[in-house]
This record gives structure tokens, C-alpha cells and sequence, in this order.
């Protein structure tokens, strides 16, 4: 058997091992966000003298927080959601952003520790709305599956719970920065990406 390349490590790595602390270690940082990480330093290691190769591709910060690259259009589409094993339970939160066109621009998920369903799904929007004002986006289009999440910021529902109401002010007031938002209630099934996400946060602590 030959002797593996350092490329070659990177790649078993990236394909067999769980990755688990790691991805716990760094907030943001997904399971498959890690494999591309490890994929694109094999590229680089398979370039002469350990150079990185000329078309090897840019390695973005996989978190928000972190100079994001502006989005081609100044309208998203956002899919949130939240989670919650219990209700209360462990809980996370994700967030979709989506061009016009269908091509996914971000995934975000945050791990929450022991809170409500409610409380996630508002986090899920915090997340998105967070991250899509970053990009620079001027229009924003807003789908989730929580009923209650969006008939509260139509107006139709009254924000009863204390716990609640500090993320719903924030969230108007991130919606307040757009120059035009639509609300959208969806099936879970039309949700699914963002479904993902949360639970992803939750099993992977991200």
C-alpha cells in the first residue's frame, strides 16, 4: 500500500471521524461545514510544494459574526426554526437564507441548553434576521411554521409571556432595518431545512 499524503489524512478525517468536540468547540461550526474546512486544506496540501493551488476555493468563516461575503441580491429568503425536546427541553434554533432564485446563501443553527419551543422559534428568527442585515439585504421574506411566531408579528396575537417579549422587541425592531418584510405561516414540511438545522444545533451543540 503507498505511503498516505497528508491530503490523503485530511480526507479520511474529514470522511470517517465524528468530529464531535470540535464542532462543539466552535459556535456556528457544523458537522459538514468541518468536512469542507478539512477538504479544502487537502486541496491546498495537493498542490506543489504544500502551495495552495490557484483554483482552490475561498474557506468562509462558518460563522455569522465573522465578515461575512455580501449576498448578489439586497432580497432573501428566510426559513427559521426552532426546537425543543420536551418543551422545555434541550433546545436549538436554525435559520435558512435563500436568493430569490433558490440558491441557499447561509445555514444557521445555535444550541439554546433547557428552553421552550416558543423561545427557540423566535431565536431561529434572531439568527436569520441577524445574519441576513449582515450580508446587506434590503428585503426580507420570512417563512416559519410557528403560527404564534408569525400572527405576533403580524400583529394579530398579543405577546403575553415576559419571556417572550425581550426577543420579539428585537425582532421588530431587526425587521424595522428592512425596507420591506413579508410574514408567511408554512407547513413543517416547507420547513424542512431549517427544521434541520435546529435539531442539528441541539445534537451537535453548535
Amino acid at each position: 500500500m503507498p505511503k498516505p499524503t497528508e491530503a490523503d489524512i485530511l480526507r479520511h478525517i474529514a470522511r470517517e471521524e465524528p468530529l464531535t468536540a470540535t464542532v462543539r468547540s466552535f459556535r456556528g461550526l457544523t458537522r459538514e461545514r468541518l468536512g469542507q474546512l478539512l477538504e479544502a486544506a487537502a486541496q491546498r496540501l495537493d498542490g506543489s510544494a504544500g502551495e495552495p493551488q490557484a483554483d482552490s476555493p475561498t474557506v468562509e468563516s462558518p460563522t455569522a459574526e465573522e465578515s461575512p461575503a455580501r449576498v448578489a441580491t439586497p432580497r432573501l429568503r428566510l426559513y427559521s426554526d426552532g426546537a425543543a425536546r420536551g418543551n422545555p427541553g434541550p433546545s436549538g434554533a436554525g435559520a435558512v437564507l435563500v436568493e430569490p432564485g433558490g440558491q441557499v446563501v447561509a445555514k444557521v443553527g445555535k444550541y439554546l441548553g433547557h428552553q421552550t419551543n416558543n423561545y427557540a422559534e423566535y431565536m431561529g428568527l434572531l439568527l436569520g434576521l441577524r445574519h441576513a442585515k449582515s450580508l446587506g439585504a434590503k428585503e426580507i421574506e420570512i417563512f416559519a411554521d410557528s403560527e404564534l411566531l408569525i400572527r405576533q408579528l403580524g400583529g394579530r396575537y398579543q405577546v403575553k409571556s415576559a419571556t417572550l417579549r425581550p426577543l420579539y422587541e428585537e425582532a421588530v425592531k431587526l425587521l424595522n432595518d428592512f425596507s420591506r418584510v413579508k410574514l408567511v405561516h408554512v407547513p413543517r414540511a416547507m420547513n424542512a431545512a431549517a427544521d434541520e438545522m435546529s435539531n442539528r444545533a441541539i445534537d451537535e451543540r453548535l
